[in-house]
């Protein structure tokens, strides 16, 4: 049957590389990824991950991911911290007490993991999670990149509940959430915990059979994101431009290249909030963008005017590398290419674009396609 694996440094560097390419500046830092894939592998791990098919009907799947802000913590944040005498008890581990947490609570035996969307750190930390607990994780995720919110995912569109959930912090806080009102409050409650918890927890929901979950995933993205991450570094290794290999690698658009002149942040709500703005360079030369994020790029403006926008995905790169940038790291000085790529298609419906678009971001912009803006 179908199956991919990590079997050494490289491939995990290539996929990570993917993953932070489809993060579009969100999904979780390269260090932590890294950290985790390579830890299994030196405690002689297999890193594998399953096609859908694999999955019996009839089996339990969950999501867990990490809830959070990934603005960096202020000294404000790790003073308290200090104060209240928290210790890390549980790293990277956390999420796979939220498995077995949820499971506990449910009564049932978790038969797969679906990762909820792409990132450096936010794919590979289901994936470890999957192979340390022995539960087989499936090649797809929900979102098909890396989103913000509830509201972003497959789960969402398709009326699915994501709770009961099990909410667990590095620290050893467990919450089990039985039941939310909507899914916009569950999202609430999960960044209220994060916001608790000094930045981050970790969460296992989204309870569904396998008929179900195959219904509503995005199939393949984990092989995709290694095949990914392979073609930047093969393009790089033979001197040719790494961005192009991207572009052809993705059906994705250049939209812009230049140098980061600056970016606006603040850490409101669990989120990271902000703009990046680029100045032109190249046959880009007197010209501006400017993206809006909420931890991932969402919203972005050519000299003031309205431009490619969620559901599509605006991901910004390094110039000469390929590399992508988390908005954590992008600062001003680098120089850039930024990458527009056609987002699921599901999400160009009513229902989607209520909670994906960019009025849902609070913009008075109407989300037209990305093949119509560029083509």
């Amino acid at each position: 049957m179908p199956r991919g694996a990590l079997q050494n440094r490289q491939d995990c560097e290539d996929f990570i590389r993917g993953c932070l390419f489809m993060g579009t500046g969100g999904g979780g830092g390269i260090e932590w990824g890294m950290e985790m894939l390579t830890a299994a592998l030196d405690e002689g791990l297999s890193i594998e991950w399953v096609d859908v098919s694999e999955i019996p009907d009839d089996a339990w799947t969950c999501t867990p991911y990490g809830m959070g802000s990934i603005a960096p913590p202020s000294a404000e944040t790790l003073a308290q911290i200090e104060r209240l005498g928290l210790v890390d008890r549980l790293g990277h581990r956390a999420m796979e007490v939220a498995v077995q947490e949820l499971g506990r609570y449910a009564g049932v035996e978790i038969g797969a993991i679906v990762p909820s969307e792409l990132g450096a750190g936010n794919t590979p930390a289901p994936l470890i999670t999957g192979v340390r607990l022995g539960i087989p994780v499936v090649d797809g995720d929900y979102a098909g990149r890396a989103i913000p919110e509830e509201m972003q995912g497959m789960p969402y569109l398709y009326g699915k509940n994501s709770f009961p959930l099990a909410s667990v912090d590095r620290w050893g806080n467990v919450v089990i959430l039985k039941e939310a009102c909507s899914p916009h409050m569950l999202e609430r409650i999960g960044k209220m915990l994060a916001v608790a918890a000094f930045g981050t927890c970790t969460i296992a929901a989204t309870l569904l059979s396998g008929r179900e979950m195959k219904e509503i995933i995005v199939p393949g993205t984990l092989t995709r994101c290694l095949h990914l991450g392979r073609a930047i570094r093969q393009a790089r290794e033979r001197g040719d431009d790494p961005v192009q290999a991207a572009i052809e690698h993705t059906g994705g658009w250049l939209l812009f290249e230049g140098e980061v002149t600056g970016k606006e942040w603040e850490d409101r709500e669990g989120y990271m909030i902000g703009t990046t703005h680029i100045k032109g360079t190249g046959r880009f030369a007197g010209h501006g963008l400017d993206v809006w994020f909420k931890n991932e790029n969402h919203v972005s403006w050519l000299d003031g005017q309205p431009y490619v926008c969620s559901p599509d995905l605006v991901t910004i790169v390094d110039q000469e590398t390929g590399e992508g940038f988390t908005n954590t790291v992008i600062d001003a000085g680098h120089r850039v290419a930024v990458i527009g790529i056609k987002g699921l298609e599901a999400f160009r419906s009513e229902r989607g674009l209520a909670a994906a678009g960019p009025r849902y971001f609070g913009f008075g912009v109407d989300y037209v396609p990305i093949e119509e803006i560029v083509g």
